[in-house]
C-alpha cells in the first residue's frame, strides 16, 4: 500500500464518478493529486444506472468508452423501458431502445439531434467506478487512498492544510495541497465547512418520486423465466398500491428495486423480510429472491449549492447539486463538473491562467446544475404526479379504459424522459467570462430536440468525416484550432499567440464542406472540455487578446 504523501497539488475528497474522473483528467496532464474516500472501495450497490451520450463522449476522449460499453448488461440485451401494472401483470407501455451491440453501428447512421460517436449506455454505476478507478490508479502522478476521511481543513492564501484520518487504523495525517476539491456527496464535509447551503426545491410530496424511498439490491435467478414479458432494462410498476422501478444490473439475475413508502408505513424497518415483501407487492408472482442490500434515500430534491466555492477550495458532484434521478442526470452532471474543472486547475497551476479561469468553473457549472436540476424536477413531476386510477387493475370496462389511458400517457412520458438529446448535448455556458460570444441567434433549449450549433459556449457540432472518423477524434487532448476555411483562413497568428501564452494547441485543418457548414466559420477554438470558446474568419488581428480572455486574464 502506497504511503500517504505530505503534500500534493490537488486533494480530491470523494471517490465517486466525479472524484475519479477529476483524478484521471489531472493525471493525464501530469498534475500531482491525492484522492481520498471514507469508503473501503468503489461502489458495491448499483446506484446510478445510465451513462448519457455526452458522458460517453468524454469517456471516449479519455480512451475508455469501449471498456465501459463492454460492461453491464449483455451486448444483445434490450434496453427498453417498460411499464406494467405489476411485473407479473399487464404491460401498459414500452419504449424500445437498442442493445449495446447496435450502439456504434447505429451512431454512424444518425444525424441531427443524435449526431454523436457515442450513444447512451445503460450500465450500473458500480461497473463504471471500477473502470474509473483502474484508470485513476494508473496515472503516475495520482495517489488513490480509500478508507481515509477528511476531518477538517484550513484554507490559507497559498493553499490548504487538511487533517485526514484512517478509520480502520485510527491513524491521523496532515496533508498540504494547493487546492482542495470536495466531491464528497450530499452530506459533504467540505460544503459544510465552507458554510455553503443548498438552494432550490426540497421536501416535495408526490404520489411517486416525492418522499422516503427504499432501495433494494437483490438477486432473482428465476425472474426472466417467470415473467410473461419480453426483457427490459427498466421495469416500472404502476398501480394504486405500490409503485416502483426495477433496473436490470447484469441481465442475468441482479436487479435494483426502488419504491416509495406510503404514509404511515414504518420507515425504520429495513429488514430483509420487509424488502422481500416490497418486491412481492410489485412483482405479483411468487419468486425467490436473495436480498443483497437495503438502503433508503429521499426523492423530491432539486437542489443546487448557493456557490461552488472559490479561492483554494471548490465543490462538485452531489456536494454541489442534488437530483431526484428522473432522466438520470445527477451522475452525468457530476462527471462534467470534473471535466470542466480539471483543465482549469492545470492551467492555473502551470501559470498560464488568469484569476478569472477558476472562478469561471463556479459560474459555468452552477448555471448547468440549475438547468439540469430543473429538467429533472419536471420529469419527476411528470411521472410522479400521474396517479394510477383506482380501478386500473380491475377486470372491468372501467379498468380496461384506465389501462389504455395509462398506456398512452406512459408511452408519451417515456419518450420525454428517455429520448433527451437536448438535455444531453444542449447545455451552454453563455455569459461565462471565458467565452467570447459572437452574437448569433441560439436555438431553443429543449429537452427532446437538440439543434447543433457552433455558437461559442456549447458543445461543438459532431459530424462523421468522409474517411469514417468522428470529427471529435481529430481534436487535440487540450486546445484545438479547427481550420475549415482552407489556406485563406490563416491560422498562424492564433497558433503563435497560443505558443507565446503557453497554451498547448493542436491545429486541425480539414477540407470538409459538411464541417464548414456545421461550424459556419473558417476558424473555431475548442477548449479541452470540448466546448466552443471562439470562432471567426480570417484574418484575425487580436489574437493575444483572444487568448487572454479565454484564459481568464481579462476582467
Amino acid at each position: 500500500m502506497a504511503l500517504m504523501p505530505e503534500a500534493t497539488s490537488v486533494l480530491i475528497v470523494g471517490g465517486g464518478p466525479c472524484g475519479l474522473t477529476l483524478a484521471i483528467e489531472l493525471g493525464r496532464r501530469g498534475v500531482e493529486a491525492v484522492l481520498i474516500d471514507a469508503k473501503p472501495g468503489t461502489a458495491v450497490s448499483p446506484q446510478a444506472n445510465a451513462t448519457q451520450a455526452r458522458t460517453m463522449e468524454h469517456f471516449r476522449r479519455l480512451g475508455f468508452a469501449d471498456e465501459v460499453r463492454a460492461l453491464g448488461l449483455p451486448k444483445d440485451y434490450p434496453t427498453d423501458i417498460a411499464y406494467f401494472t405489476r411485473y407479473g401483470g399487464v404491460e401498459l407501455a414500452r419504449f424500445r431502445l437498442p442493445p449495446a451491440r447496435q450502439a456504434q453501428t447505429l451512431a454512424r447512421s444518425l444525424t441531427g439531434s443524435w449526431s454523436t460517436a457515442e450513444l447512451p449506455h445503460r450500465i450500473s454505476q458500480k461497473y463504471v467506478e471500477q473502470v474509473l478507478q483502474r484508470h485513476a490508479i494508473a496515472q503516475q502522478t495520482v495517489d488513490v487512498h480509500y478508507g481515509w476521511r477528511l476531518e477538517d481543513f484550513i484554507e490559507e492564501a497559498d493553499g490548504v492544510t487538511a487533517r485526514i484520518r484512517n478509520a480502520e487504523r485510527g491513524e491521523w495525517h496532515t496533508l498540504k495541497a494547493d487546492y482542495l476539491i470536495g466531491v464528497d456527496g450530499a452530506r459533504s464535509t467540505v460544503r459544510r465547512k465552507l458554510n455553503i447551503r443548498y438552494g432550490g426545491e426540497t421536501g416535495v410530496v408526490r404520489d411517486f418520486f416525492g418522499g422516503k424511498m427504499v432501495a433494494v439490491y437483490l438477486r432473482a435467478p428465476e425472474f426472466y423465466k417467470a415473467l410473461p414479458h419480453e426483457p427490459a432494462w427498466m421495469y416500472w410498476s404502476f398501480n394504486p398500491t405500490r409503485r416502483a422501478w426495477l433496473a436490470a444490473i447484469n441481465g442475468k439475475d441482479e436487479f435494483a428495486l426502488h419504491t416509495q413508502l406510503k404514509p404511515g408505513e414504518d420507515e425504520t424497518d429495513m429488514s430483509e423480510r420487509r424488502a422481500r415483501e416490497l418486491f412481492s407487492q410489485v412483482c405479483a408472482i411468487p419468486l425467490r429472491i436473495e436480498v443483497l442490500a437495503v438502503d433508503t434515500w429521499i426523492a423530491g430534491h432539486a437542489l443546487v449549492a448557493e456557490r461552488f466555492g472559490g479561492g483554494r477550495v471548490y465543490i462538485g458532484g452531489d456536494a454541489a447539486h442534488l437530483f431526484t434521478p428522473a432522466g438520470g442526470l445527477g451522475y452525468n452532471t457530476a462527471v462534467e463538473d470534473a471535466v470542466n474543472l480539471a483543465w482549469k486547475l492545470h492551467a492555473t497551476l502551470c501559470g498560464t491562467a488568469g484569476q478569472e479561469l477558476l472562478s469561471s468553473y463556479v459560474f459555468e457549472r452552477r448555471k448547468l446544475a440549475l438547468r439540469n436540476t430543473g429538467y429533472a424536477r419536471r420529469l419527476a413531476a411528470s411521472i410522479g404526479d400521474f396517479v394510477p386510477h383506482p380501478q386500473l387493475e380491475s377486470d372491468t370496462p372501467e379498468g380496461a379504459a384506465a389501462r389504455r389511458a395509462a398506456g398512452e400517457y406512459l408511452n408519451d412520458h417515456a419518450r420525454r424522459e428517455f429520448n433527451i438529446p437536448g438535455i444531453t448535448f444542449g447545455g451552454r455556458y453563455d455569459g461565462s467570462p471565458v467565452i467570447i460570444a459572437d452574437g448569433t441567434p441560439l436555438p431553443e433549449d429543449a429537452s427532446n430536440v437538440y439543434a447543433p450549433t457552433a455558437s461559442p459556449g456549447g458543445r461543438p457540432p459532431h459530424i462523421w468525416l468522409e474517411d469514417g472518423r468522428s470529427l471529435f477524434d481529430t481534436f487535440g487532448s487540450e486546445w484545438t484550432l479547427l481550420q475549415l476555411g482552407g489556406e485563406a483562413a490563416n491560422a498562424e497568428p492564433l497558433c503563435r499567440a497560443a505558443k507565446a501564452s503557453g497554451v498547448p494547441l493542436q491545429l486541425v485543418s480539414l477540407v470538409s464542406p459538411a464541417a464548414r457548414s456545421a461550424y459556419e466559420a473558417d476558424l473555431t477554438l475548442i477548449r479541452p472540455d470540448q466546448i466552443v470558446a471562439w470562432r471567426g474568419n480570417g484574418p484575425v488581428h487580436d489574437c493575444e487578446q483572444i487568448w487572454r480572455r479565454l484564459l481568464g486574464h481579462c476582467m
